[in-house]
């Protein structure tokens, strides 16, 4: 279950002072106080180890000496209306410069309810927090020790002891109790000492829902972004298994032309078996086929391979004419070339060779001026 840690943060007046009592703190556990001591036991109450780390919050209480409450009524005012007034009128009511005033309203929950108001300083702002990093400890929220107090009944006072602190609390304010400014203040009404057992009950329900909280407007902390385990878990699942799939793609691509290479090998051995050609692999089978194609003037061996490709080559050179033409069985194609250049035959010996046919060339001259040369062409590549 969730766990809370309440510290009470020291007076403005004593921070720094080592002589100074240490704050008092409480533990509370499943709306249940279990601890509190005024030492340094919060210590080790905050940084033991926990089974549910992630649930513990640290609400730190601001002493009322530093922060004083009133209460204002608006009657008429919806609850957000009213808050924004009971600011305004608190800042216009208040003494010193503006500018170094922290006031918090809370927000009632019905119209009509009275508007809690908490006034101190940025200066004191400033003290706790700095006294608060200097320890490591960031707190969910900072909630006015005058907050906790319960209104009293009709025409009586309450006085409380809150971490230590005696505290006054009329209907529409509470202070620090001060022995020869609490009659004045009381004016003849009755300041009666609240009950132990009700001051933890209002306290506990003070932290399980804050009425102010003075970590607002400016000094409402900037959200941290943090990554959660179970989340963070299972993005390093799904990138193992991303990582997983690409390596499987190639390799179940890999398997599968294997396995179509191996059935398209089976065809042409099933293939040569019926025409008569008995092999142990298709190469083999391709081979003896193209012998025997070789061997009927056909195949890739046949004429029309070469010659073919020699006719594509004198195509793009016009100054070629063709002298003799013969083909063996073997696939070689023996022809005469004539032109009037020798660049002219070399163009198309040049095209043969980059179809990647096998060529030699013998040159001589012609009768007739021209430049001939007796060619080869290895029909197969």
């Amino acid at each position: 279950m969730p766990r809370t840690l309440v510290l009470w943060l020291p007076p403005v007046a004593v921070l720094g002072d080592e002589n100074a009592p240490p704050p008092a703190w409480l533990r509370v556990d499943d709306g249940v106080i279990v601890d509190s001591g005024q030492d340094d036991g919060w210590v080790d109450a905050w940084e033991k180890p926990r089974d549910d780390g992630p649930d513990d919050r640290l609400i730190a209480v601001a002493p009322a000496a530093d922060v004083p409450l009133r209460w204002l009524h608006y009657p008429d005012a919806a609850p957000a209306q009213a808050a924004a007034a009971a600011r305004i009128d608190t800042l216009k009511a208040s003494l010193g410069d503006a500018a170094l005033l922290h006031i918090v309203a809370g927000q009632p929950a019905e119209t009509g309810q009275a508007v809690p108001v908490a006034v101190t300083t940025h200066a004191a702002m400033t003290a706790w927090t700095d006294w608060l990093k200097a320890r490591d400890l960031a707190p969910v929220a900072i909630v006015p020790a005058a907050a906790a107090v319960p209104p009293p009944e009709p025409d009586t006072l309450w006085k409380a002891d809150v971490g230590g602190e005696q505290i006054v609390r009329a209907a529409d304010h509470a202070y620090v109790s001060d022995p020869e400014l609490d009659p004045l203040i009381a004016g003849g009404r009755t300041i009666a000492p609240l009950d132990a057992d009700r001051m933890r009950e209002a306290l506990l329900l003070t932290l399980s829902v804050p009425p102010l909280d003075l970590l607002s407007g400016g000094w409402k902390p900037k959200r941290s972004w943090s990554v959660d385990p179970a989340m963070l878990r299972l993005a390093k699942r799904l990138a193992i298994a991303l990582v997983v799939v690409s390596l499987l793609i190639p390799i179940v691509y890999a398997l599968r032309l294997t396995s179509d290479s191996a059935r398209a090998d089976d065809a042409v051995v099933a293939m040569a078996k019926k025409a008569g050609v008995t092999a142990t692999d298709a190469a083999a089978a391709e081979a003896e086929l193209d012998r025997r194609l070789a061997a009927a003037g056909g195949g890739p061996l046949a004429f029309s391979v070469p010659a073919s490709a020699l006719y594509d080559a004198m195509g793009d050179v016009p100054g070629v004419s063709l002298k003799t033409l013969s083909h063996r069985t073997d696939g070689t194609l023996t022809t005469t070339l004539a032109a009037p250049r020798v660049e002219d035959i070399n163009k198309v010996l040049l095209a043969l060779q980059a179809r990647g046919y096998r060529i030699t060339a013998q040159p001589m001259a012609g009768s007739d001026g021209q430049q001939m040369a007796n060619i080869t062409i290895r029909a197969v590549p």
